[in-house]
């Protein structure tokens, strides 16, 4: 039935829009507008990481031709090779070599980064300058002056001869040591600021209530201030020890290509033995290692930082 409000009015102004019109063109344009500052950043990683990374995981299923390449055969020998003796223990050696490198940046990085939290804001800002420092010069440029320094007639050799305390120069290039050495010098700078972040962060009246209640400064380090900066250690950790474990240019300068790590392998499946397939499975395994580590820090920080609250 139609009542008399249903029937416009001669001369009656029309009815105000209720506004969904202009409130869908504004959910429209804030969409564009994010899509348009998104839009770098997102064709960045898919052509540059998704698109590599899915090749990487097609080849992986396939078989090497008889003069290289890829012969699109499905096969599982790839995933097979991988725990052949030869290949297992190259594995087995890059995560040794990148663990001891990373317990070495902890147990040098820690304190450092103690250290720098605690010096005035001045000094503060110079001595961070100086752990960055080294990264503004070309990487390479970095690792070959550690042959300059470490050669047989190098400056070390050279000034241990000297004062007089060897006769003859010591063979420091081209080993275990070395390769620690170089990978340590390296990325020592991703253990310090992230413990540098985590130490600044502490509240200063934790450690000193700590002392208030009698509590010597070593208890006070050991039960307050290492237990609060634990996901500060794993992050630090899981950013020197991704690196190292992919490394393939510290071992083959400083060690001279006698000893062999997982990135040495997978350059050397692609480019050499032309066996895509197989270093693509290669380069998969360790992917997803690195992906796990990244998974397990995360989750170890949010259930340590869980734990710290409740205790809070």
């Amino acid at each position: 039935m139609t009542t008399e409000h249903d029937i416009a009015r001669p001369g009656a102004a029309p009815r105000p829009s209720t506004g969904r019109a202009p409130r869908r063109s504004r959910a429209l344009g804030g969409a564009a507008a994010r899509l348009a500052f998104l839009g770098p950043g997102l064709g960045y990683l898919i052509v540059l990481l998704l698109v590599p990374l899915a090749l990487i995981l097609s080849y992986t299923v396939f078989r090497r031709g008889r003069f290289g390449g890829v012969v699109y055969e499905a096969t599982a020998e790839n995933f097979a090779r991988l725990f052949d003796p030869l290949y297992f223990d190259i594995v087995v050696g890059s995560v040794k070599t990148a663990t001891l490198t990373t317990l070495a940046a902890l147990l040098i990085g820690y304190p450092t980064a103690y250290v720098i939290a605690g010096l005035p804001r001045r000094w503060k800002t110079l001595a961070l300058v100086a752990i960055v420092l080294p990264f503004w010069t070309n990487f390479l440029i970095r690792v070959y002056a550690w042959v300059i320094l470490l050669s047989g007639p190098g400056l070390v050799n050279k000034a241990l001869t000297g004062i007089g305390l060897i006769d003859e120069p010591l063979r420091l290039l081209y080993n275990q040591g070395t390769i620690v050495t170089g990978l340590l010098y390296s990325y020592l700078p991703l253990m310090i600021l992230p413990l540098y972040a985590a130490i600044e962060r502490l509240d200063p009246q934790l450690r000193e209530a700590s002392a208030n209640l009698g509590a010597r400064p070593a208890r006070t380090f050991w039960s307050v201030t290492l237990p609060l900066t634990v996901p500060g250690v794993l992050t630090g950790c899981v950013f020197v020890f991704v690196p190292c474990l992919g490394n393939f240019v510290i071992p083959e300068i400083l060690g001279g290509g006698r000893s062999i790590m997982v990135g040495n392998l997978i350059r050397d499946q692609f480019l050499k033995a032309r066996d895509w397939p197989f270093g693509s499975t290669l380069a998969l395994a360790v992917i997803a290692v690195l992906v796990l580590l990244l998974f397990l820090q995360a989750w170890a920080s949010r259930a340590y930082g869980g734990t710290e609250g409740r205790r809070a």
